[in-house]
């Protein structure tokens, strides 16, 4: 009997599309839209990502508390 290594690199993205984004945190996409307010970056013209790591800054600030929002915060991003 023969044996094989298989050898895999798996690299995490660091920028996500919205749908990637919503998932990443837990998120429908239509909640996601309403509740985020991490900015998207256009790395490609027309391309719209969310940075990972501004994602995991956000959803820290709202375990600790450290986030709070006003009507009018929440409007503006509708």
């Amino acid at each position: 009997m023969t044996t094989t290594n298989l050898n895999i690199s798996v690299i995490d993205k660091r920028m996500m599309k919205q749908s990637e984004a919503a998932s990443y945190s837990g998120l429908p996409v239509k909640h996601f839209k309403a509740a985020c307010p991490v900015r998207p970056v256009e790395l490609k013209k027309g391309t719209l990502l969310w940075d990972r790591k501004d994602i995991d800054l956000w959803i820290d600030g709202v375990k600790s508390g450290a986030m709070t929002e006003t009507r009018d915060d929440i409007l503006g991003r509708l």
